[in-house]
């Protein structure tokens, strides 16, 4: 699915250094490119048995600068308000796994991509940072990060590659289990982890 490649392109971005001169996006994002940079690195984490820890530690980067809340609200458009908190944070939750099962081994897989920083925006409390990234066979994919500003922390709460936005996808993905079923079918095959929802 090509939503879901585009986001695993866009989280390689992301442990990329970028040439960030703009302002605090940019550099909070450069904070967590650098840390998860350093796991990466790390020998003792690239040792026989330390896959666990290893991911255990990119994950805590990862949750520090991913708004998944947000990210999971967004997804599930109009029909996030018809449910009650603990609905909400279980479907949060849910998200988040799914995510986290699509994704973490194509992190783990990051091969020296280069990036180019074209530009960066801020508007009341959200930003985009848009970049390019250049794979090891010379093509480029655009990958736009946008942000909110969550207690002084911008947080990503969608991830735009090539015009193709991750939280679209997913809601798109989210809306034709819906019409055709329910909200509780939609629960239940995320909890059975069924591909393509």
């Amino acid at each position: 699915m090509k939503g879901m490649a585009a986001f695993g392109l866009g989280i390689f971005l992301f442990m990329q250094p970028v040439s960030v001169a703009a302002g605090a996006p940019g550099d909070q994002v450069r904070q967590s490119v650098d840390k998860l940079l350093a796991i990466l690195a790390d020998p003792r984490l690239k040792q026989e048995g330390k896959k666990n820890e290893r991911r255990e530690e990119l994950k805590k980067v990862i949750y520090q600068r991913f708004d998944f809340t947000e990210m999971a609200r967004r997804a599930l458009g109009p029909e996030w308000r018809r449910h009650t908190p603990e609905e909400q944070k279980e479907f949060v939750q849910l998200f988040t796994d799914l995510l986290e099962r699509a994704y973490l081994k194509q992190i783990e897989s990051y091969n020296d991509q280069k990036v180019r920083y074209l530009n960066e925006r801020e508007d009341h409390g959200y930003a985009e940072v848009d970049t390019k990234i250049v794979d090891n066979k010379g093509q480029e994919f655009s990958v736009n990060y946008r942000l909110d500003n969550v207690n002084g922390d911008w947080k990503v709460y969608d991830v735009v590659i090539e015009d193709i936005s991750l939280v679209n996808n997913y809601r798109a993905q989210f809306s034709r289990v819906l019409a055709s079923s329910s909200y509780q079918e939609l629960v239940h095959r995320m909890k059975d982890k069924t591909p393509g929802l």
